[in-house]
């Protein structure tokens, strides 16, 4: 069988098996999740045995300490999926949920009806956690899901999987409803991203060039985000204890995720008060500035700021600093090199701050917080899938709601349209 053929038999197989969970009781569901997590504890020494494999692999092939980290299922991290898949079974269930009920003059009844999408694919990196979170998240909101992680991570992406699907078996639900794309040949996401017909949507996490591949390879929607390029601007009104703290926190407490900060702007008015503050404590923390002129006269251990550095995900203790005249400059600023993630302004002038919160376009617009808590787990979703940077289906971080769609409903009493 070729590489595209098998892709499409595992394809139409999750599609038959989308149709039994998308009608899956909430009782039904939640006693899976559950049993998803027992699961996982009773059977740790073969997920693990099955990490180890990758792991060896990964150090043979020289990966980083770093990546190895990520690539690891420790008790540690087992346990924290154990506690996932808990916290998804406790979510509020939106399948099947009815809202803007209306009678129309004709005398029918006009609603929606939330639904499940059907069949999501799931395409990542390193992280076999997100195995469980992406199929957990999927099971709830009532859909499928073809998951294809890295190819560092096959056994333990399989191992987990294998756990998962003996839990629906044993529920005499179809296993297919979570597979695993059994093959590291990247052929096989190029084979899957032409499934529009059994597959309903695409989900990348990973890096902007693997994002970039599925979005210019599919003829399935994707639910994108490219990077997070998030800004602070600190506005000549601000508290500027305050404005030093959220920007350390932005920056210093996980430097390598898509919610730190990786720009500061300052206005003009509070540049020489704030900057040499926040420069030695950015300094004391190990990070570099990179500022423009105005910045490296401010702060003695700056460096200077090269074009590219504007619109930089860094993903590391560096960060782009500029002094703006005003919020207009700096929206303007945001406007060219953001990247529609996280947008903060630090300010005690309400008028401001709504402006900006109306203004700015992005997934998460916040008035004096750090970009730390644009988060599903921190908005209140439980979990998340994944945060989207672009606005058909879903804007910012995804959890149940954003996996599910909604369909008109009508009731009538044999009314006909004249």
């Amino acid at each position: 069988m070729s590489m595209e053929a098998e892709i499409r038999a595992l394809a139409q197989e999750t599609r038959r098996a989308s149709r039994q969970v998308a009608n899956l009781s909430t009782t039904v569901k939640d006693r899976v999740l559950m049993a998803m997590a027992e699961a996982l504890v009773a059977r740790k020494e073969f997920i693990q045995a099955e990490n180890e494999k990758d792991l060896a692999a990964g150090r043979q092939k020289g990966l980083s300490a770093a990546m190895l980290d990520r690539l690891a299922l420790s008790d540690k991290v087992l346990d924290s999926m154990v506690a996932g898949l808990k916290e998804v079974a406790a979510l509020p269930d939106p399948v099947g949920e009815i809202s803007e009920m209306v009678r129309r003059p004709s005398g029918i009844m006009v609603g929606r009806m939330r639904i499940p999408l059907g069949v999501i694919g799931m395409i990542y990196e390193s992280r076999p956690n997100v195995t469980v979170d992406a199929a957990a998240l999927c099971l709830k909101a009532g859909n499928a899901v073809i998951l294809r992680g890295g190819s560092e991570a096959l056994h333990s992406n399989l191992a987990l999987a294998r756990v998962l699907q003996d839990c629906l078996a044993a529920e005499e639900i179809a296993p297919a409803a979570i597979q695993v794309i059994p093959v590291t040949d990247r052929e096989a996401v190029t084979c899957m991203l032409r499934l529009e017909e059994e597959i309903d949507l695409i989900i990348p996490r990973g890096g902007e060039g693997l994002i970039r591949f599925v979005a210019e390879n599919s003829r399935i929607p994707v639910l994108k985000h490219y990077k997070g390029v998030c800004h602070v601007f600190v506005d000549e009104s601000a508290d500027l204890e305050m404005a030093a703290n959220i920007v350390i926190n932005g920056k210093i407490q996980r430097p390598g995720v898509c919610n730190a900060l990786e720009c500061l702007l300052v206005h003009r008015a509070v540049a020489a008060e704030f900057l040499p503050a926040i420069g030695a404590r950015l300094a004391v923390a190990g990070v570099e500035m990179r500022g423009c002129p105005q910045t490296l006269a401010l702060a003695p251990t700056a460096k200077p700021a090269a074009e590219e550095d504007w619109g930089m995900e860094f993903l590391d203790l560096i960060l782009a600093v500029k002094v703006v005249n005003d919020i207009d400059e700096a929206m303007a600023h945001i406007v060219r090199y953001g990247s529609q993630h996280t947008e903060v302004i630090v300010t005690s002038n309400h008028p401001r701050a709504q402006r900006f919160i109306r203004e700015v376009d992005a997934s998460s617009v916040m008035v004096n917080a750090s970009t730390r808590f644009s988060d599903g787990g921190q908005y209140g979703l439980g979990a998340e899938i994944g945060i989207s940077t672009t606005k058909l289906h879903a804007y910012g971080p995804m959890g149940l709601r954003e996996l599910t769609t909604r369909k008109f409903i009508v009731y009538g009493e044999g009314q006909v349209r004249v």
